[in-house]
């Protein structure tokens, strides 16, 4: 039984991970820590783990947890755990990490889309990146996680069988990306005030999205091609959970719908969180919501020979906590489905 700390009480992030570990067979959750509420009972700020979860918040002091814990997950704002995860590692705790603070292998990009300093370059240099299906070979060996971005998620699960068959005309990505209010965090702001969400949908950072430098690096990593831009607008929807990206680009080559549905089945044939939808068939967001799958459609248009993929996850857990606690499960060698068999919520 691993001992765990969540570190960022008070967020959605944080919260979902409480959920999943609490039903997790081989994690024990032994505090939470929130500078802001520490003292405060858990339930005071999330009434429904009353009677579930009985924790009182704290404050963070690495002697004190290095005693009582063995895994900490991140759930803070940028900026945070830059600080914190460096003295986690000189204890040899494992750390998972939910903010984007060991992303970018470039300090200079870090701050430049973040507004922060960077993180010291060797924990840089050890962060992997926990895209589970992708690089889970080096998850294996990894004692400290960057979970990607909700975004970068969907996209890059979408696109990177593509890339790596060099199918795709890399100048030619487009994405199309809209998400759930959850999505924004729950500090309270005019953008997500619910006046000015309900019934409405508008588009945010566009050009300017944080996320875009994450998902170019890994595109140019897995393409080979270092000068790699997308197209990205995100939009915000009226709705708590769910994220969906469409996804547009030129073919290098003709591929039917049949063959890249195929392609992509075989791909993903052994992870069992990511489904391919037939042809013809595209992916809902609710019939994701609540659990850990990403659900993929794909069509080829042949009379202009453009890609259309959609991909569909919930924001909250196959985007942040829900992958987080996938990658532990690699990291520990458990069976990576562990803790995260939740049949989607649905209506």
């Amino acid at each position: 039984m691993l001992r765990a700390a969540v570190v960022g009480g008070t967020g959605y992030g944080a919260v979902e991970l409480i959920r999943l570990i609490d039903k997790h067979p081989h994690l024990q959750l032994n505090t939470v820590i929130s500078h802001s509420q520490s003292g405060t009972e858990i339930e005071e700020i999330y009434p429904h783990l009353t009677n579930l979860i009985h924790i009182t918040m704290d404050e963070w002091n690495i002697q004190k947890l290095a005693k009582i814990i063995d895994v900490v997950f991140f759930a803070t704002p940028p900026g945070v755990s830059q600080k914190l995860v460096p003295e986690c590692r000189q204890h040899g705790l494992q750390c998972i990490d939910l903010s984007g603070d060991f992303r970018l292998i470039n300090p200079e990009t870090y701050e430049t889309w973040y507004a922060y300093s960077a993180a010291p370059q060797e924990y840089l240099n050890e962060a992997t990146y926990g895209l589970t299906e992708i690089y889970g070979d080096d998850i294996k060996n990894s004692k400290l996680i960057s979970n990607p971005g909700c975004y970068p998620t969907a996209t890059l699960l979408a696109l990177i069988p593509a890339v790596k068959q060099g199918w795709v005309k890399m100048d030619s990505i487009i994405i199309d990306g809209k998400s759930g209010v959850s999505g924004a965090g729950r500090k309270v702001s005019l953008a997500t005030h619910f006046s000015e969400v309900n019934e409405n949908l508008k588009a945010y950072k566009l050009g300017a999205h944080q996320h875009i430098p994450e998902i170019e690096q890994y595109l140019q990593q897995e393409s080979k091609e270092p000068n790699t831009q997308v197209t990205f607008s995100t939009h915000l929807i009226p709705m708590t959970r769910g994220l969906m990206c469409s996804i547009y680009f030129d073919l290098t080559e003709k591929k039917t719908t049949e063959e890249l549905i195929n392609f992509y089945t075989e791909v993903y044939s052994n992870h069992p969180f990511i489904r391919i939808r037939p042809e013809g068939i595209f992916p809902a967001t609710k019939e994701v919501s609540g659990s850990n799958y990403c659900d993929i459609g794909i069509h080829s248009d042949p009379r202009t020979g453009k890609v259309t993929i959609i991909s569909v996850i919930d924001n909250l857990v196959k985007g942040a906590s829900g992958q987080a606690i996938q990658n532990l499960n690699l990291m520990n060698g458990w069976d990576v489905r562990t803790g995260l068999l939740e049949i989607p919520i649905y209506p």
